[in-house]
C-alpha cells in the first residue's frame, strides 16, 4: 500500500513508520522538525520504500503539496502537531495552526485519494477529567483560555473538522484519543515524565518530581499504541473514536521510585514545585478498542527495563 504519515519524524511518528515498512508498504513521511528529530528520519530513510518530504502541513509549499496531492494514498496516518508542555506558549501558534488548517489540508488530501484517515487526537481532549474512567463520550472538562488550551483545544477542533468530513464528503477516518505513551526514540529533551526520568537517571541527577507526587499516570508502551493504531484503521468504524493506552494507574513518586529500582540505582528523588495546570490524573475506558480485539502485550517494567538497558547499558 501506499501510505502517508504527518508527524513522521516524531517519537510515536518514527516507530509507526518503522512498523509499516515492515509490513512492505511505501510511505510518504511529513515533517518539519519543529518538535520531531532528525535522527529518527535518517534512520528511516536507509529504506528504499520511504520518501520523506520536509514540509509544514500548514503551509505547504506549491510543489510538494502537488506532489501529495498526485499520489492516491491507500491510508494517511495524521500525527503531525508541536508537542511538549514547555511548548505551550512558544508553540502556541503551530499547534494551533497544525490542528486546524493542517488537519484541513490533509483532508482534502484524503479525500481527493479516497484514502483511509486515522488521526491521533489525545487525552488532552478530556482536560483535568472529573468523571473515572474516561469514556469516548465524555466531553470532558477544558479551560478554553488555559495554559493547555492551544494543546487541547487544537486536538478537539481537529476532531471536530475531521468528523465535519465524514459527515458531509464521507470521507472514512477513524479517531484515536492516545493516552501517556512511552518507549524508543523518545528525545532526551522530552520534559514528560519519563523520558525526564530516564535523562536524569542517566546524567546520575536526581529524579524531578512535581509537588507531592501522588499525581496519578496510565503508561503505554509505544509498540502496543501502534498495534491499536493498525487495529483500528483496519477495522475501527467510519467516524468513531476510540480511547488507546494502559488502564493501570501509578502515582508519579512510585514510579520515580521503580525507575530507580529497575536501574539499580542510588540516585534520589526531589520533589519541585508543581505547575498549575497540571492534571491529577486520567484513566480510559478501553472497551472500545477492547471489542475490536485490542489488549497491551508490554508491562510497564518490561517496557521501563528495555529503555534502561538501551540508554545505560552499564547499570549506574
Amino acid at each position: 500500500m501506499k501510505i502517508l504519515v504527518t508527524g513522521a519524524a516524531g517519537f510515536i511518528g518514527s516507530n509507526l513508520v518503522e512498523h509499516l515498512l515492515e509490513k512492505g508498504n511505501f510511505v510518504y513521511g511529513v515533517d518539519n522538525f519543529i518538535t520531531g528529530s532528525r535522527k529518527n528520519i535518517k534512520r528511516l530513510s536507509k529504506n528504499q520504500n520511504f520518501e520523506f518530504f520536509e514540509n509544514d502541513i500548514s503551509n505547504l509549499d506549491d510543489q510538494k503539496s502537488e506532489l501529495l496531492h498526485d499520489q492516491k494514498f491507500d491510508q494517511i496516518y495524521h500525527l503531525a502537531c508541536p508537542t511538549g508542555v514547555p511548548n505551550l506558549v512558544t508553540l502556541a501558534e503551530e499547534m494551533l495552526s497544525t490542528c486546524s488548517i493542517g488537519t484541513k489540508n490533509i483532508l482534502e488530501i484524503a479525500k481527493e485519494s479516497n484514502s483511509m484517515l486515522l488521526f491521533t487526537s489525545s487525552s488532552e481532549v478530556y482536560g483535568d477529567p472529573k468523571e473515572f474512567p474516561q469514556n469516548e463520550s465524555y466531553g470532558g472538562n477544558v479551560d478554553q483560555v488555559g495554559v493547555r488550551s492551544p494543546y487541547e483545544e487544537g486536538k478537539r477542533f481537529s476532531e471536530s473538522l475531521i468528523t465535519m468530513y465524514v459527515r458531509k464528503y464521507g470521507i472514512d477516518a477513524k479517531i484515536v484519543r492516545v493516552f501517556n505513551t512511552y518507549g524508543q526514540n523518545m528525545s532526551k529533551s522530552d520534559m514528560r515524565v519519563i523520558p525526564r526520568f530516564i535523562h536524569q537517571l542517566e546524567q546520575d541527577k536526581p529524579l524531578t518530581v512535581h509537588g507531592d507526587g501522588l499525581q496519578k499516570r496510565t503508561f503505554c508502551h509505544v509498540d502496543d499504541l501502534i498495534n491499536g493504531i493498525f487495529l483500528v484503521m483496519d477495522k475501527g468504524g467510519k467516524g468513531e473514536v476510540y480511547n488507546i493506552g494502559s488502564n493501570k494507574e501509578i502515582t508519579i513518586k512510585d514510579l520515580a521510585y521503580f525507575i530507580i529500582k529497575i536501574s539499580e540505582s542510588n540516585i534520589k528523588v526531589k520533589h519541585i514545585e508543581r505547575p498549575k495546570h497540571d492534571h491529577q490524573a486520567r484513566l480510559p475506558y478501553l472497551s472500545k478498542i477492547f471489542q475490536l480485539g485490542w489488549s497491551p502485550k508490554i508491562n510497564l517494567g518490561e517496557g521501563l527495563s528495555k529503555i534502561i538497558d538501551y540508554e545505560l547499558p552499564v547499570k549506574v
